[in-house]
This record gives structure tokens, sequence and C-alpha cells, in this order.
């Protein structure tokens, strides 16, 4: 690891509790920083979260010790209140929704129960991507951009796309270059 990545990760572990490892961190954190500690914009999330983002209640985000950080990329709306589970390797471009929770349709004040949304090891959501309550992805499954993921999709090895989601075609499986 060269000098510049170590001093990364030092600022990462001094001002984030939830980031270990800094792996995903880059020349963007003390921008992330100014917006989360100073101008507190999304300040109770415990990772950084690019300033047009938005995370509602990032304490109900189960995650892996490798994750990488939702909220990272520009615009992503992160909506956890009914919990989202989070695994490896899981990458979510620009302007991606993630929503865990749907109003109640007879009192719009309420919010119904529903599953967790379950991003799998491997997944990777494409620009534009609206991921709904109570959805799973499978390993390895790649969502198009622009794709609205309406149900679940456990088996995995899979690219999906379209309004609602379909199966477009069957993946081989994820090649890991490196271990971590």
């Amino acid at each position: 690891m060269n000098l510049k990545r170590k001093i990364y990760s030092l600022i990462c572990r001094l001002f984030y509790r939830e980031l270990r490892n800094g792996e995903y961190v880059n020349g963007n954190l003390i921008k992330f920083i100014f917006w989360q500690k100073i101008c507190r914009i999304n300040s109770k999330t415990g990772w950084p979260v690019h300033f047009t983002s938005k995370i509602i209640a990032p304490s109900r985000i189960k995650h892996s010790y490798l994750f990488r950080p939702l909220g990272m990329a520009v615009g992503n709306y992160i909506d956890a209140r009914n919990g989202i589970v989070v695994e490896d390797n899981v990458h979510v471009g620009p302007h991606v929704s993630i929503i865990s929770c749907n109003h109640n349709i007879e009192d719009y004040d309420l919010y119904d129960k529903t599953d967790p949304v379950v991003l799998h090891r491997n997944c990777w959501l494409a620009t534009g991507v609206i991921v709904l309550a109570g959805v799973e992805l499978g390993e390895h499954t790649v969502v198009g951009a622009g794709a609205v993921v309406t149900h679940s999709f456990p088996e995995g090895n899979v690219l999906i796309a379209g309004n609602p989601a379909k199966v477009i075609k069957k993946l081989p499986p994820y090649k890991v270059i490196y271990e971590r």
C-alpha cells in the first residue's frame, strides 16, 4: 500500500466508525468529511457519503466488513427504514434509489412492514436503478441502467433490466480477480 493510500486509510478510521479498511476511499475523502462532519449532511451515516446523496435510517443498513459504502456516488437515495442488507463487492452507480418501505394505501402517514432489501455478493446496480421494498438480488446479479426492480431475483448470475425488471440473460459465475 502506498503512502497516500495509508494516509487516506488513517483519516478514514479517524472519522468513520463503520468503514474500517479505507479500501474504497479516494481523494474525495476531505470533501466527504467537510459535508458530513462540518455541514452535517448525512452526518449520522458511519461511512463517506456524497453530499448529493440521501441516506435515511443508516442504522438499519447491515453490511459486511468489506462492503462498498452506499451513497458514495452522485444522487443516491437510500431509504433503509425496513432494513437493507449489503454483502461484499456490491457496486452502486449514480442516481440509484434503494427503497425498503412502502406507504400504507389506507393511511399515507403509515408505512407497511416488509422484508429488508438484500443485495448479495458481487451485485452491480447501474445508473438510475430503482430497487423497491422486499427485493432480494442473488449473488452476481447485474441490474441494467434505469431498471425498476419490483420483485426478487434470488437465483443470481443474471443480467436484469427493464421496467419492471426481468431476466435478460444468464451470466457465468463471477470471477474473483483478487482475494481480500
